[in-house]
């Protein structure tokens, strides 16, 4: 038999939000719609009901009797229709992991890396997704976060990983055509791969100078890119020096596919982490498996 009646269910999350926040434009704000379209659905609601739900002042918004006892109602419905939807549409399976991650440490550090964790762990499925600028850990969907940090963020689990040293770096055919470099200032002669949308807590060129006790100078060119894989591409294809951070760059050095013109070397203080929710969470064995691996890195 067919279910009604019931109402429309834009109007529905319309109303659940505005009762629950008491203002039209917070709901509107949640819900990324105007003020406007926010009241003209609880108006339709509230025609189909013949009933007011709400008393609106210029101030506040205010359940009626009527409205109070059909939210309740409402939310109820809502929220078991979320907590279904939730177990068919989660992320991940029993064997999935789903890791979060800064586009240059997936492209750069993690994908080179999982052939080897998966040859070990056969029937675990990775999901891996590059979120950059990043401003709060723990709204991020994912079973375990891998990001540099200057300082462990608060109120997450961290373990660290590694730690991070950063230093020039260009190409052999670069070098060539250039020349030798002897000091830092020597750099000044260079162009500089820049990366001027820096991921949060990354080093840029002049704070290199800066942490590392060396005399600022300032590049002939600059190439400016906004993403660290092209900083990196750039000083493979010889066309500057870009800092290298050594976890990510390390591979091409040991091939030889990238040099270091000069000896220089900034110690960070911050460190690589792995990142993991916190409060109530089922932790299966694929996800413990993943950070194990993880960790054995170190």
């Amino acid at each position: 038999m067919r279910i009604q009646p019931l109402p429309p269910f834009k109007a529905l999350v319309a109303f659940e939000a505005t009762a629950r926040l008491g203002s039209f434009t917070r709901a509107a704000d949640e819900l990324s719609v105007t003020q406007g379209a926010i009241s003209r659905q609880i108006g339709l609601l509230e025609d189909l009901l013949g009933a007011h739900l709400l008393d609106r002042t210029t101030r506040s918004v205010r359940l009626t009797p009527t409205g109070e006892q059909y939210f309740q109602s409402c939310r109820e419905a809502l929220l078991s229709l979320a907590d279904a939807t939730q177990l068919i549409k989660r992320w991940h399976g029993d064997q999935q992991v789903t890791v979060a991650t800064s586009t240059a440490l997936a492209s750069l550090w993690l994908l080179p890396r999982i052939p080897e964790f998966n040859e070990s762990h056969e029937g675990i499925d990775l999901r891996i997704v590059a979120y950059d600028h990043v401003k709060d850990y723990r709204k991020l969907e994912c079973d375990l976060a891998v990001y540099y940090c200057k300082s462990p963020p608060e109120h997450i689990k961290y373990t660290p990983i590694c730690n991070e040293e950063i230093f020039p770096v260009c190409s052999p055919a670069y070098l060539a055509r250039h020349g030798a470099l002897h000091r830092p200032e020597d750099l000044a002669s260079c162009t500089w791969l820049w990366l001027d949308d820096s991921e949060r807590d990354w080093v840029t060129w002049s704070e290199w100078f800066r942490r590392s006790g060396l005399t600022p100078v300032t590049p002939r060119n600059k190439i400016n890119l906004n993403n660290y894989s092209m900083v990196i591409q750039a000083a493979l294809s010889g066309q500057g020096v870009a800092l290298g951070w050594r976890n990510l760059i390390d591979p091409y050095l040991k091939d030889g596919t990238l040099v270091r013109p000069i000896t220089e070397t900034l110690q960070t203080e911050g460190q690589f982490l792995v990142l993991e929710p916190t409060g109530p969470h089922e932790r299966r064995k694929s996800v413990a498996s993943f950070r194990d691996w993880l960790l054995s890195l170190r």
